[in-house]
């Protein structure tokens, strides 16, 4: 598996997320220093998609 990589600020990410996703709360996308495993399982709850497929999908943001 890919590593997640987030490029740039993290708001600007979040909101292209927010925006493909707009269930998704600013709570689902708390992200910690460190735990990206728990934002990509809150991720996959709420979307369905795989792991894999999410941090390849953030990545290419």
């Amino acid at each position: 598996m890919d590593k997640l990589q987030i490029k740039g600020a993290w708001n600007e990410t979040k909101g292209k997320i927010k925006k493909a996703y707009a269930e998704l709360t600013d709570d689902d996308l708390l992200r910690e220093e460190g735990k990206d495993d728990e934002l990509l399982g809150k991720l996959q709850q709420k979307t369905g998609k795989t792991k894999d497929e999410l941090v390849k999908w953030i990545n290419s943001l």
